[in-house]
């Protein structure tokens, strides 16, 4: 009996040890309880995403243009001094063609030839990055800073709409359409590809 009981005691003992080398483990290294005694607090994050819309894109991109412009811009005053604004702006225009306009009818075979009438290319996108541009200096801007900032960025887009035209972004696009379009399109059908695209797709969407 007193061999039981000292075993049993024993038994007892080395179970609590285990226990407290558990919570000790969890306690200080990071375990399940060690949020419970940390001294700072946890940030948790909800997330409630509604799907709004989703839409069909079939606007092939071809060619991008990247344009660093330096703004300067300004507000003439009759009697106080001009509010100047000087930006450093970086952005981009995209040259695409949306396939989604070409029909069946746009498509005619031949013996040896395949011909395909391509839609005009577009300037899907001119846009200014604003993560890399940024407001060089103002001079007497006061409270029409965020004004002038504006409207800076404002012209800035525009140009660079009409630098990548001017530049000949429309042309570029469909030149990479042939490059890009003709291999696939000959490996696919096993005929001979000519794409033909409509004469006027150098119009100037400024004017």
């Amino acid at each position: 009996m007193r061999l039981l009981s000292w075993l049993v005691r024993l038994i007892v003992l080395v179970l609590l040890l285990l226990g407290i080398q558990s919570l000790w483990k969890n306690v200080g290294s990071g375990g399940w309880l060690s949020g419970i005694f940390s001294e700072e607090d946890k940030t948790e994050t909800m997330h409630t995403v509604v799907l709004q819309e989703i839409t069909a894109m079939g606007k092939l991109e071809l060619v991008k243009y990247n344009f660093k412009d330096v703004v300067e811009q300004e507000i003439v005053k009759m009697w106080l001094p001009n509010a100047k604004a000087v930006l450093i702006v970086q952005g981009e225009a995209i040259g695409c063609i949306d396939m989604t306009k070409i029909n069946i009818a746009d498509i005619t075979s031949e013996q040896e030839t395949l011909v395909v009438h391509m839609p005009e290319p577009e300037l899907c996108v001119f846009k200014i990055d604003h993560d890399k541009s940024k407001v060089y200096n103002t001079e007497y801007a006061f409270t029409e800073e965020a004004k002038l900032v504006q409207e800076a960025y404002k012209q800035a887009e525009k140009q660079i709409q009409k630098s990548a035209l001017d530049m000949g972004i429309l042309k570029q696009t469909e030149e990479n359409a042939t490059k890009i379009l003709t291999p696939i399109l000959e490996k696919a059908s096993g005929k001979k590809v000519m794409l033909k695209f409509p004469m006027n797709t150098q119009i100037d969407k400024l004017r």
